[in-house]
């Protein structure tokens, strides 16, 4: 039955740079039936500067649920799409989700291209660990940001969020409230553009640049996890103690229970 079906193909596209594109990704650009696009006039932009002419159709955040049952029933009967977003991979971050779930659901080929996507050049040119790494993307903007930050106090991998430029000195300064000023952090923006850059040091200190300095374009901030004993923690510890006060010192496991017998004698 899938034989007589078309297929939906999940193409990225640059984040930047318009070379930031694949072979496969053009060719299939130029040979699928319909392109599904974010933003048709983004889009139109990028086929027209490859010589592309196909036919293109709005999928976007705010009619997906209106358009996905046709559009699935468009690829049951035989013609192929792809899907693409304004930019990066469709799904990270992105409309993707719903339809390709559905189309999976339905019995239609899914294939998704490699390509780019907006995270992982800012992770590996942070200089923090990317071994293990957890995406957060888009924080909410208002009701749970802070709880969902707290949860994340002591999560142990690297932390990927994306953020707009008018939010992102509230946002380090947030980081700071969950995780502490010395937490390191590397603020990547404008990748693959003309502008690219990465502000990398504590949180406190990239804070400080951004305040002098106005956050300009798309921004992706990697912040590193938490250490054993978190950041916070020990700044907690110290406001409890004048500067000229000693600091008890940390008891082993195993002198803990020397203690405890002790005090039982």
């Amino acid at each position: 039955m899938r034989r007589n079906m078309g297929t939906l193909y999940v193409v990225p596209t640059p984040v930047g740079n318009l070379e930031d594109i694949t072979m496969r990704a053009l060719r299939v650009l130029r040979e699928a039936d319909v392109v599904l696009a974010e933003d048709t006039r983004t889009s139109g932009y990028l086929l027209r500067h490859y010589d592309i002419h196909r036919p293109m159709l709005s999928f976007h955040k705010f009619n997906e649920h209106q358009v996905v049952s046709g559009i699935v029933s468009r690829l049951q009967g035989g013609e192929s799409m792809a899907l693409v977003s304004d930019a990066g991979t469709p799904g990270i971050s992105d409309p993707g989700y719903l339809l390709v779930h559905e189309a999976i659901q339905a019995g239609v080929e899914v294939i998704t291209l490699p390509g780019a996507t907006a995270f992982v050049p800012a992770l590996v040119s942070s200089g923090l660990p990317c071994d293990k790494f957890c995406f957060e993307g888009f924080l909410p903007q208002k009701k749970g940001r802070m709880t969902r930050l707290q949860e994340l106090a002591e999560e142990t991998r690297t932390m990927i969020f994306y953020e707009s430029p008018h939010r992102v000195v509230k946002a380090l300064e947030q980081f700071i409230e969950a995780f502490g000023s010395h937490r390191p952090v590397s603020v990547c923006r404008e990748i693959s553009k003309i502008h690219e850059e990465s502000v990398r040091g504590t949180l406190e200190e990239v804070l400080a640049y951004f305040q002098e300095n106005e956050p300009r374009g798309e921004f992706v901030i990697i912040v590193g996890g938490c250490s054993e004993k978190s950041e916070k923690s020990e700044e907690a510890n110290d406001s409890d103690y004048s500067e000229n006060s000693e600091k008890p010192k940390k008891l082993s496991k195993y002198q803990r229970k020397q203690l405890e017998k002790e005090n039982k004698l």
